[in-house]
């Protein structure tokens, strides 16, 4: 169970330290790494094609070349027999070979992942900040007409398709209204700052208004949610109430005593949101040509490229796994009740 940090007296008596319980979670986290890939490589060889899908709709291919390339690409070997030849692989760095984008597939997703940085970072800044802020405003004044207000928008914001809502923002924005740019092609390899090798923070911006807004709309919807019933259960409590009564200014109490506790339930939140934005970044970067991870693999989906589905699968799986390791750490400075022991 995860748990605070240990002073001395803990550590001498047994207790288990944060390092410890890091390093045990880490290697905890191997094999469930290893099942999960095992899974992944096992749905997207079973795909119609499967390693010779990008070569079937080519005409000049004969079935001579395909038993070849079959062969080749050790696609008439075991299932076992081929997972282990592609974990090796992977082990020393080797992804494999892109066929959509004609380059390794580790450097392919690396030259795209800035801009998913980017877009990512920038709607999980909105979501929180404006999210977090409006769950608190609404919490302070429970059943008013803001109250009612965000918990509608809060609402539509989880309810909302994210494809339907980037297509009508693209609509309302570009096309009828204010003209926003909703996409950007950058120089690869680039930084993924802005256009050509450039940097204007000005087209920067604009370029990031629309995709961010759809891709942080359900995060932002999600923790507003979340602040509000965490901080009224806060208000509620007998710490807060004496703070108050001993003349504490409010706002002092409610930045001091309140937000700190009030935020621990949005740790899990904010840890498993960050692989759904990398994950809905796919519908918003494709949609708003955004030349992102999410944009890559949407490619290669389509073009049946295996490689780089399982390099780009493979990367999620890490961050969820990555993330839900940090939330039970940060626990660990935001609630000192828990223990790793």
């Amino acid at each position: 169970m995860p748990s605070g940090p240990p002073n001395r007296e803990r550590s001498r008596s047994g207790g288990i330290t944060l390092g410890t319980y890091a390093l045990r979670r880490s290697l905890e986290a191997i094999p469930l790494l290893l099942v999960i890939s095992l899974i992944i490589y096992f749905i997207l060889s079973k795909a119609p094609g499967g390693v010779l899908g990008p070569y079937l709709a080519n005409p000049h291919i004969t079935p001579a070349d395909l038993i070849r390339l079959k062969h080749n690409l050790g696609a008439d070997q075991p299932f076992i027999v081929q997972y282990v030849r592609w974990l090796g692989k992977v082990l020393t760095g080797d992804f494999g070979y892109s066929t959509s984008n004609a380059e390794p597939v580790l450097q392919a997703i690396w030259e795209r992942f800035p801009a998913t940085l980017e877009l990512t970072t920038t709607a999980f800044l909105l979501a929180v900040i404006v999210g977090v802020g409006a769950g608190i405003f609404s919490s302070l004044r429970p059943y008013s007409f803001a109250d009612y207000f965000i918990t509608t928008f809060a609402f539509f914001g989880q309810s909302m398709p994210v494809f339907w809502f980037a297509l009508m923002m693209q609509l309302l924005f570009s096309v009828h209204g204010i003209p926003l740019p909703f996409g950007y092609q950058i120089k690869l390899p680039s930084s993924g700052l802005g256009e050509g090798d450039s940097f204007n923070l000005g087209s920067r911006i604009s370029h990031l208004i629309l995709p961010a807004i759809v891709l942080g709309l359900l995060q932002l919807a999600t923790f507003s949610r979340f602040a509000r019933s965490s901080m009224l259960e806060v208000l509620k409590t007998d710490y807060m109430r004496t703070a108050l009564a001993k003349g504490l200014d409010f706002r002092t109490v409610l930045l001091k005593h309140g937000l700190k506790n009030a935020v621990v339930p949005l740790v899990t939140v904010a840890a498993l949101s960050l692989p759904g934005l990398v994950s809905g970044a796919v519908v918003t970067e494709t949609i708003f040509a955004w030349p992102g991870m999410g944009r890559l693999f949407f490619n290669g989906l389509q073009q049946q490229d295996v490689s780089l589905m399982m390099g780009y699968l493979c990367m999620v799986a890490f961050l969820v796994v990555f993330t839900n390791l940090s939330a039970d750490l940060a626990y660990a400075w935001l609630d000192p009740r828990v223990r790793y022991d």
